[in-house]
């Protein structure tokens, strides 16, 4: 364990951070440029003396749960988190889990884009959206963290007859590829283990597709969407990689000019309203 080493990471790890990028208040009076060592305790799930001590280089060894909980506080990228084990003496192993937190300068993008646009963690599960997302897709807002996963909307809610069969395959395929990818790379998931179970439970068709052992990585795709507003969209999903948040920016766009591009600037209008008559 190199003491001086890890108290110097962990002090420059904590001056970075603002408390806006881990969902605290800012406050009126911050002495310090970063988080406070009581707020990184907190978030890491252990004492502030412990926390103190380690940031001063007097404190014991800590423990690789410790150190997963240090990472996920500090927002570490995974080389940032294997370099934390390694100067804390433990040989880094697999991620906890795909990071659930998205960069503030993401979402300030994606809420200034005038196209459909949405996050998407390893597991499909929908981080973030701005409102033509909502309006293409589906009223995220309207469902609970655990359905706003595009797996789950996929294969077990019933809403592929919105999209042409041939996108609707061609992502099914891609996308059981590439959470089989995920599996290997967060083998202590539990909630990709339970994604899997439900999926293979519920969906005939995912268990066809798992039983093939396909891996791979969803870079880009076209795909026709029935609106029931709207009418026919022809789209492009263009997916741009954050690779140390291990998430994937999807953005749906069209044709300029093309009957698609006008229905978007339609959709941008209507938003997530029905215009059918109750």
């Amino acid at each position: 364990m190199d003491r001086p080493q890890l108290a110097e990471f962990l002090r420059t790890r904590r001056d970075r951070l603002r408390p806006e990028d881990v969902g605290l208040p800012a406050g009126l009076r911050r002495r310090t440029p970063g988080l406070r060592r009581e707020e990184v305790a907190s978030l890491a799930t252990m004492s502030t003396d412990y926390y103190t001590r380690l940031e001063q280089g007097r404190g014991p060894r800590p423990s690789r749960p410790v150190l997963s909980g240090l990472a996920r506080a500090l927002r570490l990228s995974d080389d940032e988190r294997d370099h934390l084990f390694r100067l804390a003496g433990e040989q880094p192993g697999p991620p906890p889990g795909p990071p659930a937190d998205v960069r503030s300068g993401v979402l300030r993008m994606l809420a200034r884009l005038d196209v459909p646009g949405l996050v998407l963690d390893a597991k499909y599960d929908v981080l973030a959206w701005n409102p033509l997302a909502a309006a293409l897709i589906t009223d995220f807002s309207a469902l609970r963290p655990r359905e706003r996963n595009l797996l789950r909307l996929r294969f077990l809610s019933g809403t592929t007859q919105r999209f042409g069969a041939a996108a609707t395959e061609q992502f099914a395929r891609e996308a059981a590829a590439d959470l089989r990818a995920a599996t290997a790379k967060y083998p202590e998931d539990r909630s990709i283990g339970a994604l899997v179970q439900d999926l293979l439970a519920g969906s005939e068709e995912f268990a066809g597709l798992w039983a093939r052992h396909e891996v791979g990585t969803q870079q880009r795709m076209c795909q026709t969407i029935h609106h029931p507003v709207v009418g026919r969209i022809d789209v492009t999903c263009e997916i741009l990689v954050i690779p140390e948040r291990d998430q994937r920016v999807v953005l749906y766009t069209a044709e300029p000019d093309s009957p698609s591009d006008q229905a978007l600037r339609l959709l941008d209008v209507v938003g997530t309203q029905s215009l059918t008559p109750s």
